[in-house]
């Protein structure tokens, strides 16, 4: 009788299986070149960085507005980005610069050496240094190659879901999958403290005002905590713009410079004078093509709508909805849709947008002339109990426009009558109303003897917060004055 091999011992059956799952890990191994780190990229090579940038980059660019038709500025923030490569540890890749279309305020990077900058960061900062500190970081994440090392933690993930789901059973594996998949959902911490580090040494490198860095780092944060304010939640700005993809403080900013081992160069350059030159007559706000924000109300004048929100609520505008933010929580939700099978807008309302809700109270409207219908639901959220209320409004044809009121089961009341009136504001625009709505442009203006921030501050085309949306665009502080003879950044109507 032939004798049964014994059973493994279970540790050292789980060694095997760390050793199977470790071999990608180290076949997949590569020196990252600006930090000659060992890092796992999970396979994915420099090469094949390139292509995913080169693949991605035409629907980024149209994911976040597309590109800024002013080839000038683009030339020149090119220009600033090509000087910074170069002094980097991968001169030799063919970075491209682009900015974005949008009066957000945010930089990011694609793999392989596309770097992009919105056109709201670029009128937030006050001279060319500051710009290339934001670029140089960006640059920073490409050549550490953070982002094979995010595929890499991505693989590994997976590898380590593999043997939970192998030890624990398939349930504890998909428990375990949402906290792999948050790991790797943005740099951590010590990749945007790497990537401020080799920022810093770029700029340095080339010549610019390190101390560059913490400034704009300032005026970024004084622009968060307005914006914050504005839209009523001033506890939350680390939620608005950059603060949320690149959570960064002064001081980590100080430290990255004492990591980078840099000095301020002698005779740093600034370059204030040239920087405003090129950013004069650049668009503010939002573009004709997205329509325009006036206080309480939004236009679009291609499009050739117009509505208006309740007082105590705060417009924002993106490339596909117009979001309002409201007191206590409630919100406006406004965007447009097809309709895709034909009927009423009643059919429209219950089989189309919200079917499977289980909307009550659904009846039609007519608003302005233009087929509508209306209805009510309770959702649960993560913030608690939501009432909504869905508005569709047929435009022409199959063409709708929709609007979604959320509002706290106890503000429901309160609220509904200027919820109505938001409605019923929906229009159409006429020629002669379209033509008439200008964009928003940045001007800069000489600062004359006598004139005080408030002066300057008074003309600026808004219903509020002036006197703060000035000191913010211009990097001053609440006690910082302004001397005669120079340069400011206003807004203008044009």
């Amino acid at each position: 009788m032939t004798e049964k091999t014994p059973p493994r011992h279970p540790r050292k059956w789980l060694a095997g299986l760390f050793l199977v799952l470790a071999l990608p890990a180290m076949a997949g191994c590569e020196t990252a070149p600006a930090t000659g780190e060992q890092i796992f990229t999970g396979g994915l090579t420099q090469e094949r960085e390139r292509e995913m940038g080169r693949d991605m980059h035409e629907e980024a660019k149209e994911q976040f507005g597309g590109t800024y038709e002013d080839q000038e500025l683009n030339a020149y923030v090119s220009s600033i980005g090509n000087l910074l490569a170069r002094t980097s540890e991968m001169p030799d890749l063919d970075f491209t610069f682009t900015v974005i279309d949008s009066p957000d305020v945010n930089a990011f990077a694609l793999p392989g050496g596309y770097v992009y900058v919105t056109r709201g960061l670029v009128a937030l900062a006050n001279n060319e240094a500051e710009l290339a500190s934001v670029i140089g970081h960006e640059i920073g994440h490409v050549t550490a190659r953070h982002a094979a090392e995010r595929q890499g933690s991505s693989v590994l993930a997976g590898a380590a879901q593999l043997g939970l789901a192998v030890l624990l059973g398939g349930e504890a594996a998909q428990a375990a999958a949402p906290v792999s998949a948050a790991m790797i959902q943005s740099y951590s911490r010590e990749q945007e403290f790497e990537a401020d580090t080799l920022g810093i040494r770029y700029l340095a490198r080339a010549g610019y005002d390190t101390r560059a860095s913490s400034a704009f780092l300032n005026s970024l944060l004084q622009n968060s905590r307005l914006q914050a304010e504005m839209a009523g939640r001033g506890g939350s700005a680390d939620e608005f713009d950059i603060m949320q993809s690149h959570p960064r403080t002064a001081e980590r900013v100080e430290q990255a410079a004492a990591r980078a081992g840099v000095t301020t160069p002698q005779d740093p350059m600034l370059e204030r004078d040239l920087y405003l030159s090129k950013i004069d007559g650049m668009l503010y706000g939002d573009s004709p093509d997205q329509g325009f924000i006036r206080g309480r109300r939004f236009s679009h004048p291609e499009l050739r709508i117009t509505f208006t929100v309740p007082e105590g609520f705060h417009l924002q505008n993106s490339s596909d909805k117009v979001v309002a933010s409201g007191p206590n929580g409630a919100g406006i939700i406004f965007d447009g849709a097809r309709q895709q099978r034909g009927g009423s807008m009643q059919d429209y309302l219950t089989r189309e947008w919200a079917s499977g809700v289980g909307l009550q109270q659904v009846e039609t409207l007519e608003i302005n002339g233009m087929q509508a219908a209306t209805g009510v639901a309770r959702a649960n959220t993560n913030q608690g109990p939501r009432d909504l209320r869905l508005v569709a409004i047929r435009y022409d044809g199959n063409e709708l426009y929709r609007f979604m009121f959320v509002t706290p089961p106890q503000s429901t009341n309160q609220l509904s009558r200027g919820l109505r009136e938001t409605t019923y504001s929906f229009r159409r625009l006429s020629q002669s109303e379209a033509n008439s709505l200008r964009p928003y442009r940045l001007r800069i203006h000489e600062v004359r003897s006598g004139e005080s921030v408030a002066d300057i501050a008074q003309r600026l085309p808004f219903e509020n917060y002036r006197e703060a949306r000035f000191r913010v665009l211009n990097g001053l502080g609440p006690n910082d004055r302004l001397r005669a003879g120079e340069q400011v950044k206003i807004v203008v109507e044009d």
